[in-house]
């Protein structure tokens, strides 16, 4: 038993919390949903659980019908979002909208279980290595690309968990709709050349380094060619909050607490 720690014994974990735990260590999204509070008549009682999986499929139960139904479309809701929620219910005429009519009330706590948001850090200079080793401590999932295939090793990045030399196209395979991208290239042409295939991928955010000055010449550059500006304008630039940051690690302070309040919903003021 760790230090402090409580005892766990095999086959005294219920299934339902070891399928739990099977799908967090897999990275597979799923909520958990537990009536924490029931009063008079009702399906199930406090303690009772259920699993949902992101395409509302569902492992044990907290009572059928349609308040398990209501349950289960706020549990993907819920995987959605990241955010848990507190239902409550009263089950006693489906005339004003009620679930059920057993008679009685019941709370259910939706709590969701996402894998990690992906920061996908694009150039591995002496700014990049800091944003992967800082986004990585705070509990991100860190992708490194860049060019210079020399540049990419575990040694010479320890905070990566994934790393993709060559190409950025090589690297979209790693971006979803959680996915913050961080452009910290070494040149604005370089910039330019990475952007369009990033802006048009389904990242949640996308931040580039540098003043003002550069990336307005960025865009119009990247416009004169086609790139639309709606596109464009997805784009957060100079990326991260004001801090009179100097050092590669005080930027990265910088860029990784953006990426913080994006995924809290703080403002982000750039």
């Amino acid at each position: 038993m760790p230090d402090g720690g409580l005892p766990v014994v095999a086959g005294q974990v219920p299934a339902l919390l070891q399928e739990l735990a099977g799908a967090v260590a897999l990275g597979i999204p799923v909520a958990l949903a537990t009536v924490v509070e029931a009063h008079r008549s009702t399906p199930r009682r406090p303690g009772a659980k259920m699993l949902v999986g992101r395409d509302g499929g569902i492992a044990g139960t907290i009572g059928g019908g349609e308040l398990e139904r209501r349950v289960v479309e706020e549990a993907r809701a819920a995987l959605a979002d990241g955010r848990p929620r507190m239902l409550h219910y009263d089950l006693v005429d489906r005339g004003r909208g009620d679930p059920g009519v057993c008679g009685g009330e019941v709370t259910v706590y939706v709590e969701p279980y996402r894998p990690p948001a992906t920061v996908l850090v694009v150039g591995c200079g002496h700014v990049g290595r800091a944003v992967a080793a800082l986004a990585h401590w705070v509990g991100f999932r860190v992708v490194v690309t860049d060019d210079r295939a020399e540049l990419m090793t575990a040694e010479g990045v320890p905070g990566a968990d994934v790393l993709v030399a060559g190409p950025v196209d090589d690297a979209l395979r790693e971006v979803d709709g959680r996915t913050h991208v961080v452009v910290v290239t070494r040149d604005q042409s370089v910039d330019a050349a990475v952007l369009p295939a990033l802006v048009a991928s389904g990242a949640r955010s996308i931040g580039v380094i540098g003043s003002h000055r550069r990336w307005r010449t960025t865009r119009d550059q990247l416009l004169a060619v086609g790139v639309p500006a709606r596109e464009l304008d997805r784009v957060r630039s100079p990326i991260g909050v004001e801090l009179q940051a100097e050092t590669p690690e005080e930027i990265a302070v910088s860029i990784v607490a953006e990426l913080v309040a994006l995924e809290r919903g703080g403002d982000a003021v750039p």
